[in-house]
């Protein structure tokens, strides 16, 4: 940005408001709300800034423009109108990818109650909207089988109707063969349905449609005992049925707590590129409505202010009246609205059920990236690790190193390699230790180490980035005298991980990191480990049987290398060629051979 940009930052007010930056072509690249204009604004043209998200922003800057409002809710409201209504380039963009359905309940006589992808403002009432339109469908089929609900778009309005002198009576509804007739005279009809009582089954379906269904079954229940105590034994089986179809609608959703009504549940978890929320909306003691979302980072946006944002848009969507929002951050100073951080009791369990989706939905889509796009899966996973271990550069090329012996014996040493966090087996490495005797793991993962990487100095391949010491601070300082023996210390990051409580030691730091434990860097950090400790202990494994069937074998006359090499290939171990009886040995290599080795066995 130009200097006389810098001069523009100075001269803004220590107010709250909302910010824009423009580009060169005057469009509109980011929008910003702040507490305080001046130090916020000025906070992105410090020198310490590490983000390369932020510093390419700043770099596009050519203009500034700034809006003072009241408080800090109203400079919320104010960016969320600007992001929809510009979409920045840098701004996360909270998008629909299709309309979401409502129930629409018709402004008419004999209203009609069906499904739709518009709102129109006819004074008709609109249910939702719905995020799964299942939902939608088990609604509707509820309504219809416990009321008659017309279909056709007959008008019914009374200019229509008014040149009509007899009773008119409409076959318009049909149920198991059963016609409902709509009766618009005050003369009763058996099968008939009166205007009255038509409207008073469209006020059941509105309580249906806001959650409150104890009304609704108490009603039902008063009708049935009265025709059963008149005797009308069928009509009383009918609204059991009812009955019971509400009771099975009931069970289907989630029932947190019947003193919680009229109360939002947002909450949010994030990672280096993405964030995931969830919406629950609760009426009447049920969770009536949900909604996740992703939303992808454009700058290293706090999880309040993607929140914030996100609360803002889905109540203004689903209209919601909530004064009473739970959540896992407290907006109350951006939105004006009570906010609730619970500890204990219903409202606990509630934020505990929200970020449950929340985290679920997370894994839900991490694995559709994996399967759709593993690059970029495994770009996610390393930008991650890089964030963690601090790093400069993301760890695409990965080594791991392991030592194995027992009681200081066959002493072997393993490099695996991981590239682009997956393995990579036929860059793995096994050694054996050279200048080392008896137990000393420090002395030799310093001579494998210094072999490793003098070897790739000297055929010029290139270093990873990241060096993992299966082991402690001991390992790791052993491994670190070698790289700065090649003068190659600050060209690669090294850590050790040690095994008791997973600490990840730094040099020259004795205070260890603990990453969480179910965090992607750190699984990637013991795979690394768990592959190099088994590739290792194969390796030793083998070393160890071939020296021991070698002391045996050495001694007996007439047994030779290729008779010894053939047996091992087949049986894998020294122990298990013991187990061989003579007829199963002598069939690999011959009788003569077959009894030698029988009787060297009886001698161990």
């Amino acid at each position: 940005m130009a200097k006389d940009g810098k001069i523009m930052f100075q001269t803004i007010p220590e107010e709250p408001g909302v910010y824009q930056f423009f580009n060169k072509e005057n469009i509109i690249i980011y929008v910003g709300k702040a507490k305080n204009l001046k130090k916020r604004v000025s906070s992105y043209f410090q020198k310490n800034i590490k983000s390369r998200k932020t510093i390419n922003l700043v770099k596009n800057i050519s203009r500034i423009e700034h809006a003072v409002v009241y408080s800090e809710s109203d400079a919320l409201l104010l960016e969320n109108s600007l992001i929809k209504k510009n979409q920045p380039k840098y701004n996360i963009l909270l998008r629909d990818d299709k309309t979401y359905p409502w129930i629409c309940i018709k402004n008419e006589r004999f209203p009609r109650v069906y499904l739709t992808r518009k709102v129109i403002s006819d004074g008709s009432e609109y249910f939702g909207p719905y995020t799964n339109v299942k939902y939608v469908y088990i609604l509707l089929n509820l309504i219809n089988n416990l009321y008659p609900i017309r279909s056709s778009n007959y008008n019914f309005s009374p200019n229509k109707l008014k040149k009509i002198n007899s009773p008119l009576y409409l076959n318009i509804y049909k149920k198991k063969g059963q016609s409902i007739i709509l009766n618009f005279s005050s003369e009763k009809g058996k099968d008939s349905l009166s205007e009255e009582h038509y409207n008073q089954n469209i006020s059941s379906i509105k309580k249906i449609l806001k959650g409150n269904l104890k009304d609704v079954k108490n009603l039902l229940k008063k009708s049935m005992l009265k025709f059963s105590k008149n005797l009308e034994y069928e009509d009383a089986q009918k609204i059991k049925e009812n009955l019971l179809l509400l009771e099975n609608y009931q069970s289907k959703s989630t029932v947190v707590s019947n003193k919680l009504n009229n109360i939002d549940v947002f909450s949010i978890i994030s990672d280096s590129e993405y964030a995931y929320t969830n919406y629950l909306q609760i009426a009447h003691g049920r969770v009536i409505r949900f909604q996740n979302k992703e939303i992808k980072k454009k700058l290293d946006e706090k999880e309040s202010d993607i929140l914030s944002l996100v609360i803002i848009d889905s109540r203004e969507k689903f209209k919601s009246n909530s004064n009473t929002v739970i959540s896992n951050y407290d907006l109350s100073n951006e939105i004006n609205t009570k906010f609730i951080i619970p500890r204990l009791g219903d409202k606990k369990k509630l934020l505990d059920l929200s970020i449950k989706n929340a985290k679920s939905f997370r894994i839900e889509r991490l694995k559709q990236i994996q399967i759709l796009d593993p690059e970029k899966h495994s770009n996610r996973i390393l930008n991650q690790l890089k964030i963690d271990l601090k790093m400069n550069d993301i760890p695409s090329h990965i080594e791991c190193f392991d030592i194995s012996n027992i009681q200081g014996t066959n002493t072997v040493a393993a490099c695996v390699v991981f590239m682009n966090a997956k393995a990579s087996k036929s860059n793995y490495r096994k050694y054996n230790i050279k200048s080392v005797s008896g137990p000393n793991d420090f002395a030799s993962m310093e001579e494998v180490v210094f072999r490793r990487y003098r070897r790739l100095i000297e055929e010029k391949k290139s270093l990873p980035q990241l060096i993992v010491i299966d082991g402690g601070k001991g390992q790791l300082s052993s491994a670190v005298k070698s790289l700065k023996k090649l003068n190659i210390e600050k060209k690669v990051t090294i850590i050790g991980i040690a095994k008791r409580l997973e600490e990840i030691y730094f040099p020259g730091d004795s205070i260890p990191l603990y990453l969480n434990k179910k965090s992607e860097s750190l699984k990637v950090i013991q795979n690394l480990r768990n592959e190099a400790h088994r590739f290792g202990i194969e390796f030793h494994k083998s070393k160890r049987v071939k020296n021991a069937m070698s002391s045996i074998f050495d001694k007996i006359d007439g047994v030779g290398e290729i008779t010894k090499n053939k047996l091992l290939k087949k049986y894998k171990s020294l122990a298990m060629i013991k187990k061989l009886s003579f007829e199963e040995i002598k069939e690999e290599i011959g009788g003569d051979k077959a009894k030698k080795i029988l009787e060297a066995f009886e001698k161990i």
